[in-house]
């Protein structure tokens, strides 16, 4: 018998550094605060890459005004210093002092939709798009708070559908399922050019957003066990890799995929 708990990256290290789970899955790589959890926890683990996912910052299909942003522009409508904006256009003045190249954002509606800060995509998108601004700026790399955060992909979907003019980040598997639904917003590169995120600019790593997914596993229970031992063994051989696709993400390349086995 096997139980699966949520809702994400961070409850789950949580869990799995007190010794709660055999293994634990994670949408970016444990974090050194978390490592000496597991050291306190006397958990020892094996790191797994077992898939590539891209962030995918997404919109509305009828926002037809935004089509490419930069992190400064991101930082700008979502960062820390953009609390209580709720037009686009509120976000230019700090775009600006970013020197954007998306610094004259529409006078629309903005309502913002994301997972919360227990979610490894949360993480992520602070990595990606605040982190370095909000450091080199001396304030918390964090998003706003007044956006409408929950656990659930779902929910966060049926909000960026929910308003013309939304704004909101998912994991890339999540947007393909539903993109009737959403527009995936390209993301600007180092040299400027606005990558969306596809499977192949995913894989290739040319879309920004790009990031490894693992599992993270107990080494002690995988000897004691050897259902957990098999069932790793299924999830690196090629039926449980062919998911990796099914499920909307995308696999690693083969030699990766062989390091991982």
């Amino acid at each position: 018998k096997v139980t699966v708990e949520g809702p994400g990256t961070g409850d789950g290290f949580k869990k799995f550094c007190a010794g709660e789970g055999d293994i634990t899955g994670a949408s970016r790589a444990i974090k050194e605060e978390e490592v000496t959890m597991c050291a306190d926890g006397g958990v020892e683990y094996i790191e797994i890459a077992v898939a590539i996912d891209g962030l995918t910052v997404a919109t509305s299909p009828a926002n037809t005004a935004v089509e490419c942003l930069d992190k400064a522009a991101l930082y700008a409508l979502v960062g820390p210093e953009s609390e209580g904006f709720s037009s686009w256009a509120d976000a230019n003045v700090i775009a600006a002092e970013l020197e954007s190249a998306f610094a004259t954002l529409p006078d629309a509606p903005l309502s913002v939709y994301g997972p919360g800060e227990e979610s490894g995509t949360y993480d992520s998108f602070v990595e990606f798009a605040l982190k370095s601004i909000a450091e080199d700026r001396g304030v918390d790399d964090a998003t706003r708070a007044d956006y409408t955060a929950s656990p659930n992909d779902n929910v966060i979907v049926d909000g960026i559908e929910s308003a013309d003019t939304s704004l909101g980040w998912v994991g890339y598997a999540y947007y393909k399922a539903e993109e009737e639904r959403m527009k995936a917003i390209a993301i600007a590169d180092k040299e400027g050019n606005c990558v969306l995120p596809t499977d192949e600019t995913i894989a290739d790593g040319s879309y920004p957003f790009s990031r490894t997914l693992y599992i993270y596993v107990n080494k002690a229970n995988a000897a004691e066990n050897p259902a957990v031992a098999a069932y790793v063994d299924l999830y690196l051989s090629a039926q449980g890799i062919e998911q990796v696709s099914a499920a909307g993400y995308v696999q690693l390349e083969s030699a990766k995929q062989q390091l991982s086995l």
